[in-house]
């Protein structure tokens, strides 16, 4: 049974090696194994499960459909066997391995970045692959180690660490309201010139909180004259007088401190979005996750933009 195991586990590495290389030469030069083994391994594996997991052509190797959902269970499989090997040998076994972390873009270049380079800094036996994407990245589904989220989190099988909160605001430039005057109120919108921002969800209506104790919500329907892709390009907008913008408050935080930004109808802002730390739920994380985790919440929770 023990030299089973010893086996299996063997495939699973082979397995995920030509998956994630696509292709057996370049599999086999990562594993040191000549390619005739790999090329065994592979048709040990699919013989045992009674599937088909790679197709293959004299071009390239994909994974089926079967091939994709095993390669995740095989890459979880392993790491948590890696965490418990790290686990038994010590708590301070030193980060390595690759790390891969997925964060909204202008978060993951204003606050992520700064951390994983002062984390490779510190650990040099790690790598990262920074995925900085502006929409819901499945961990699980995508091989993704460290995920930061904003806003609330649905039931899942993953663990998470609240570090901050931010919240959507309106903002516009000093010069746009010199010329156009200051909005007070959420109708007051209809009358200015508006940049929206389809990264943030709401191109065809904002939503507001009124000040009260009821905090009745309020949605208005907005007519855009410029519609952009990314966050940064709304605040660019803005920044340069075109109009009034809505985006999260620390996208904008550099900005407002500058001077370049004013915040508007604070009074109207809906509640804070909590800013989480996410990872698979294993029950014995790996060294490096935590590592990276510890050091990320800690240096989330020194920024003032975040709270």
């Amino acid at each position: 049974m023990a030299h089973e195991l010893m086996d299996k586990f063997h495939l699973l590495k082979v397995y995920v090696a030509v998956a994630e290389a696509e292709g057996f030469a370049a599999a086999a030069r990562r594993l040191e194994l000549s390619p005739p083994a790999v090329t065994r391994a592979i048709a040990a594996l699919e013989d045992n499960l009674g599937v088909k997991l790679l197709q293959r052509s004299t071009r390239y190797v994909r994974t089926t459909d079967i091939g994709r959902r095993y390669l995740d269970d095989a890459k979880r499989i392993l790491a948590e066997l890696e965490a418990a090997d790290h686990t038994a040998s010590g708590i301070n076994t030193e980060p390595q391995g690759q790390l891969t972390v997925t964060a909204p873009v202008l978060f993951g270049r204003r606050f992520i970045t700064p951390s994983i380079v002062r984390y490779l800094e510190r650990y040099p036996k790690t790598t990262v692959n920074a995925v900085f994407l502006d929409r819901v990245v499945n961990l699980l589904e995508e091989g993704i180690d460290v995920g930061i989220r904003i806003g609330e989190l649905p039931d899942s099988s993953l663990r998470g660490r609240k570090v901050g909160s931010v919240r959507m605001v309106v903002c516009a430039s000093p010069d746009y309201l010199q010329r156009c005057g200051r909005p007070q109120r959420p109708d007051d919108l209809r009358k200015h010139s508006l940049i929206a921002s389809l990264a943030v969800g709401e191109n065809q209506h904002w939503h507001f909180q009124a000040p009260n104790k009821a905090r009745a919500q309020q949605r208005i329907t907005i007519a855009p004259r410029l519609t952009v892709t990314t966050n940064d390009a709304a605040v660019e907008a803005a920044v340069n007088g075109l109009g009034i913008t809505r985006v999260l408050s620390y996208q904008v935080a550099d900005e407002v401190a500058a001077g370049k930004l004013e915040i508007l109808m604070e009074d109207y802002q809906p509640a804070a979005k909590p800013i989480t730390i996410l990872h698979r739920e294993d029950r014995n994380p790996a060294v490096k996750v935590r590592a990276f985790i510890d050091m990320l919440a800690e240096e989330l929770a020194d920024h003032s933009a975040l709270h």
